[in-house]
């Protein structure tokens, strides 16, 4: 089985891809992300990706190994850390009564697992195997960028999914480079899972001003962090 998965591995980040926002799309436009809805699918999603991980023995393939830098190289994370916190910068505040927020906070963790093994894991493996990194690098990022653009179907304005693509095309080149080049995915699932999460603690009152800060922020440090990581060791092959 775990010879079928590598072979076919792209069309399965494909299909993955296509079911993940096909059932996530009309949940979220219709329902919300607070429902029970929204996280049951999430869970289901999950639950498949992790058993297929396990049964195939790719594990240590798609990150999920202990870092393996120096004890002095952890600040090699630190600037993803720090946007981390972003959805916070304008304030604090909870985004839905009572146990919906609990559901919509699960939810985005869950979310920072699936997009992050789909993306980073089985789509960029896969075209790693096949392109130069720079290409399969672009490729991933962008392609997680652009597909925010299903967000419109549920309901979200225009303008507000365009900057959401910039945005996320800038999160994508930092999470498949740290992927890329310290082998650990591990650390990319928590920090997008919170990156989602700390967006349902964001305050109510919309400040357009620190919204466009943490847009910009995102995409600057994103360009110097990735220059800076391009000259790091990598610890991702071909295979």
């Amino acid at each position: 089985m775990k010879r079928v998965f590598e072979k076919f591995d792209l069309l399965i980040a494909i299909l993955f891809i296509v079911v993940y926002c096909g059932f996530t799309v009309p949940i979220r436009g219709k329902l919300g992300d607070e429902s029970p809805a929204m996280l049951g699918v999430l869970a289901a999603i999950a639950v498949v990706i992790f058993v297929l991980v396990k049964v195939t023995h790719t594990e240590e393939r798609y990150g999920f190994v202990k870092w393996k830098g120096k004890a002095s190289d952890y600040w090699f994370f630190i600037p993803m850390l720090i946007l981390m916190t972003g959805n916070l910068w304008g304030g604090f505040g909870i985004a839905y009564d009572g146990i919906n927020q609990v559901y919509a906070v699960l939810s985005m963790l869950l979310i920072g697992f699936i997009e992050e093994l789909i993306f980073r894991g089985f789509l960029f493996r896969s075209l790693l195997k096949r392109d130069p990194a720079p290409v399969a690098i672009i490729i991933t990022a962008v392609t997680f960028g652009i597909g925010h653009i299903v967000n419109l179907f549920a309901g979200q304005a225009n303008l507000e999914t365009v900057i959401q693509v910039f945005f996320a095309i800038a999160w994508g080149f930092i999470f498949t480079f740290v992927f890329y080049k310290s082998g650990n995915l591990v650390i990319c699932i928590i920090v997008h899972g919170m990156v989602d999460a700390f967006s349902k603690f964001a305050t109510a009152e919309r400040n357009i001003v620190t919204e466009y800060a943490y847009v910009f922020a995102t995409i600057g440090i994103a360009i110097i962090y990735c220059l800076y990581l391009s000259r790091k060791q990598t610890a991702l092959t071909k295979e």
